[in-house]
């Protein structure tokens, strides 16, 4: 559901400035040839327009630059601006307005490659209502979020977000929790379930009584730690930035050699021009560029760039457990009758009690009765306190569906493993045992890490039961395990995690969007929540962890491609800068010979766009 005030938001200006400026110097240096190539007395100084390029475009591009050098970020792009300062200085301004043209343009192609990318906290916000309707004197009246006091009752709307945390206290109806919890399930609700803010209702109008301030709402903390995250992701140095930061000050020293040795300062723009390193500025935003390209022909969604950068440098790997590594649907495979029910009496009463429970086992028991034929009641009333199970009224007598560990002194000790414990009236009745089944590929991939992809550790770090966890883990071949972890647990111990070594994490829920804003990298499988898409780095439109490895191989290709063009090109600069240095280039030539030498990287970082045959290496 589309909030009310959404706006289109204006592009912004950062993005827009370097497109501006390239075109502004394009222009601004073919006035310069048209004027100075024509017969007779010019109209104006030829001069001009290269003036008009080096103040209104070199001036914002080198302001810029001094700001980056001041937080102490010698990147790529520093050694350009020298070269802009310098020929103005030196009245080359022809060569000037074409490093400035070379700059502008390849930060038009790293915003290019950027793409459209939203907030992750502007679409959290976005889906939330702006008012809830509180019933007050037999009628209902609009109230602000802020003002919702616990034990206020409010009415949610049919299709409407709920807007805090609550009980329903009268009505049957459904929600879509999937937003919250990363799981495809509507959860059926009545008289005493739990409802959670964010979620969207379904055809029924709902009362509901607010158990918690707005702000203290799941959803509010879900949004306080994407918060938190944001602000304190540490800035990671991109391979351009990296590169170049040994290259400027190599650069720089043979200037000035240049300039002791002959005494000429123009021998040493000539040498500055050649040497504007835009392999690095050109070169690596087109192999981007074609990187994205080549993902998105595979399905893969790449939102940050530097994903492609990143990727093939994690050495630790984070996954989520359900509908990551699992298809997240358990399935019931086996009743145990402990008192005097029949199977199918126990699964109608489990399976009448589940439809009301955001549980991912829930959906496995309604689904089962259905399989069977059993039937579903309308329960009386419903109570689903945390950590204590679900239980409520059904014909009069009280069902519970609760973990072993809440009974375990009255169990049998053969029973063992995943399982739901179901009582009636406080009597155990049944124990239902269900299996979440690993992806046919999970094993298969996890195992083909380490060799193939250079990872050294993988973790599964799930909000499910330790023993859930465990069970999966040894499954698909994961000795670190984490279960039972809530959003806040995870950021930390990705954060943990990534101030050790890079790393990436693999989710598909809400709750999963901290931690996959946290990590080195983070993936997301596609499931239809903007939230997460948000959060991700990339996502991944088909939940397969073949595009899991795809994207390995994209990215592996991608930096290798990268490093041909921007070292090769260097390389090249190197050699043009040895012959500038002895005199034998002009700042203009050592510019046309800078321009030769990027259209070969250019060349040369097209081919990442290119689709081989096969992108993954690992059997199912």
């Amino acid at each position: 559901m589309p909030p009310d005030d959404a706006t289109p938001r204006r592009a912004e200006p950062r993005r827009v400035i370097p497109l501006v400026i390239a075109g502004f110097a394009l222009a601004g240096i073919v006035v310069h040839l048209v004027v100075f190539l024509l017969p007779g007395p010019p109209p104006f100084p030829p001069r001009w327009p290269l003036l008009a390029v080096l103040v209104f475009g070199g001036v914002p591009l080198v302001i810029g630059l001094i700001v980056k050098l001041f937080r102490k970020e010698i990147g790529a792009d520093l050694l350009a601006g020298i070269s802009i300062v310098t020929a103005f200085f030196l009245g080359e301004y022809l060569a000037g307005a074409i490093v400035v043209l070379m700059l502008s343009g390849g930060e038009a192609l790293e915003q290019y490659a950027l793409r459209r990318a939203s907030s992750v906290l502007h679409a959290l916000m976005a889906r939330m209502p702006k008012v809830a309707h509180r019933k007050r004197d037999g009628g209902i009246e609009p109230i602000a979020l802020d003002a919702i006091v616990p034990g206020d009752e409010l009415v949610v709307l049919p299709h409407e977000i709920c807007p805090v945390d609550a009980v329903v206290t009268s009505g049957h109806g459904a929600m879509d929790e999937s937003y919250l919890t990363g799981e495809p399930y509507v959860m059926s609700k009545a008289p005493g379930s739990e409802v959670l803010s964010g979620a969207v209702n379904g055809e029924s109008a709902l009362t509901v009584r607010a158990t918690r301030l707005a702000k203290d709402s799941r959803y509010a903390e879900i949004m306080e730690v994407m918060r938190r995250t944001e602000e304190g992701r540490p800035r990671l140095r991109r391979l351009g930035d990296r590169l170049g930061a040994y290259y400027t000050p190599l650069a720089v020293l043979v200037a000035v050699g240049a300039y002791l040795v002959s005494g000429e300062a123009k021998r040493a723009l000539s040498v500055l021009v050649v040497a504007t390193p835009c392999p690095l500025i050109l070169a690596i935003p087109v192999a981007i560029i074609g990187g994205i390209s080549l993902a998105a022909r595979r399905g893969i969604i790449v939102r940050d760039p530097a994903v492609l950068e990143r990727l093939d440098t994690c050495r630790t790997v984070i996954f989520d457990k359900t509908g990551t590594l699992t298809y997240g649907k358990p399935v019931m495979t086996e009743i145990l009758l402990t008192g005097s029910l029949t199977r199918s009496e126990a699964l109608s009463l489990a399976a009448s009690l589940e439809q009301y429970s955001k549980h991912p086992l829930a959906a496995a028991v309604v689904e089962a009765a259905r399989r069977e034929g059993a039937a579903l009641y309308a329960a009386d009333a419903i109570a689903e306190p945390p950590g204590r199970g679900l239980s409520g009224l059904l014909h009069g007598r009280r069902v519970e569906l609760t973990g072993r560990k809440a009974v375990a002194a009255t169990l049998p000790p053969s029973v063992a493993g995943l399982e739901a414990v179901m009582l009636v009236d406080a009597a155990v009745v049944a124990v239902l045992r269900f299996r979440d089944e690993p992806r046919d590929d999970s094993r298969s991939f996890v195992l083909h890490l380490a060799p193939r992809h250079g990872v050294s550790r993988v973790m599964l770090v799930s909000g499910d039961r330790a023993e859930e966890a465990r069970y999966l883990a040894e499954r698909v071949g994961i000795t670190e395990i984490h279960g039972g972890q809530s959003p806040e647990d995870k950021v930390r111990i990705v954060t943990e995690e990534a101030a050790k070594a890079p790393t990436l994490f693999v989710g598909d829920g809400i709750n999963d969007a901290p931690a996959i804003a946290a990590a080195t990298v983070g993936l997301a499988f596609g499931r239809g929540s903007d939230i997460i898409a948000e959060a991700a780095g990339a996502v991944l439109l088909d939940t397969s962890l073949i595009k899991v490895d795809e994207l390995f191989h994209i990215a592996q290709r991608l930096r290798r491609v990268a490093l041909q063009s921007a070292v090769g090109g260097m390389a090249l600069s190197i050699v043009g800068m040895a012959f500038a240095a002895a005199g034998f280039l002009t700042p203009v030539a050592g510019a046309v010979a800078q321009e030769v030498i990027d259209v070969f990287a250019i060349l040369n970082s097209l081919r990442a766009a290119r689709s081989p045959t096969r992108l993954h290496d690992y059997d199912r």
